[in-house]
């Protein structure tokens, strides 16, 4: 087809090898619903990233009040400050929902009888870059949330100061907009590593287990499947020329490395189990073979997301990789 071309490769006949066309795949009618559905979400994806790219937080005012417990214009002012960054934590919270919800419809079109995963992003490369596209910005999220120690003291902040005042019988207006069960749910997410990836992942298991009719296998080889198309457009250099956006790149490695932790948590013995369908030297090959600012922050993530399936595994090559 067109934008998915079957690359015959020295290692077919242990990976499907193709190149989708993220820059420029549109949907056919047939995936016009979902495409629709979760082009809604990753309208705001871009959005969402600046604003965390541009978080600063309270840090001066916060460490102004603590210093000064006894001066209440202090303490106004670092309220103040925080309440508005709470309310963007907020809204970066519940965009985590949405998102969660919208990969959940597009694991449900790329796995769904009568086609094979493989088929399914054949025939439906529109909804596989959609795909990607979540996957990248989950990855982009998590890097800046990842190296910015203000989003949790700022919320930590917003914590105390809530229960310090129902100690004292006040109510703060900022409550109405943030209440205690908002607020129990954004500590948890926010005290992941990478919120967004952690999200995903319980999304993609809990997508497994409710579909008990669903063989597991169709789940991790859409992941795989994903991973192989990754590996071999960033190794091949007739496919590299073939992107127009040279962020690209940096795109195909964070989708790559984003369905290799997926697939990691959902199959029974994990990515680098002899069974595993990823090629997991070859990725690692692939990453190490670029700039290192480039990968540093990929292979990271993976380390600091590694389950205890990955950890048996002691020639883990990610772990290896950033040593």
């Amino acid at each position: 087809m067109g934008n998915l071309i079957k690359v015959l490769g020295k290692d077919l006949e242990n990976c499907p090898h193709f190149f989708l066309d993220f820059e420029n795949a549109q949907p056919t009618e047939a995936e016009t619903a979902v495409w629709n559905q979760v082009s809604a979400v990753l309208e705001e994806a871009h959005g969402i990233l600046a604003e965390l790219q541009s978080y600063n937080g309270a840090g001066q005012e916060i460490r102004e009040a603590i210093q000064n417990p006894n001066d209440l214009q202090l303490q106004e002012k670092a309220w103040n400050a925080v309440c508005p960054l709470v309310a963007k934590l907020k809204r970066f919270y519940e965009f985590s929902l949405r998102l969660e919800n919208a990969l959940r419809s597009l694991l449900e079109a790329l796995t769904s009888p009568p086609y094979a995963p493989m088929q399914h992003l054949e025939r439906e490369q529109a909804l596989a870059k959609q795909f990607a596209e979540i996957l990248h910005f989950t990855l982009s999220f998590d890097e800046l949330k990842m190296t910015n120690p203000a989003i949790q003291n700022d919320f930590s902040y917003y914590r105390r100061t809530i229960s310090r005042n129902r100690l004292n019988n006040q109510q703060l207006e900022a409550e109405n907009e943030v209440n205690n069960e908002m607020a129990n749910r954004m500590s948890l997410f926010y005290a992941e590593a990478t919120p967004m990836l952690k999200t995903l992942s319980n999304a993609t298991t809990k997508f497994v287990s409710e579909n008990k009719t669903l063989p597991i296998e169709d789940t991790t080889d859409c992941l795989s499947t994903m991973a192989c198309v990754c590996r071999v457009m960033l190794e091949t250099p007739e496919y590299r020329c073939r992107f127009t956006n040279t962020d690209t790149m940096l795109f195909c490695m964070r989708v790559m490395v984003g369905v290799i932790i997926l697939y990691d948590h959902v199959h029974p013995v994990g990515a680098f189990a002899k069974t595993s369908k990823i090629d997991m030297k070859g990725c690692i090959k692939v990453l190490k073979e670029q700039p290192s600012n480039s990968v540093e922050g990929l292979l990271n993530t993976y380390c600091i997301l590694s389950t205890p399936k990955v950890i048996k595994h002691k020639a883990n090559p990610f772990i290896s990789a950033v040593d």
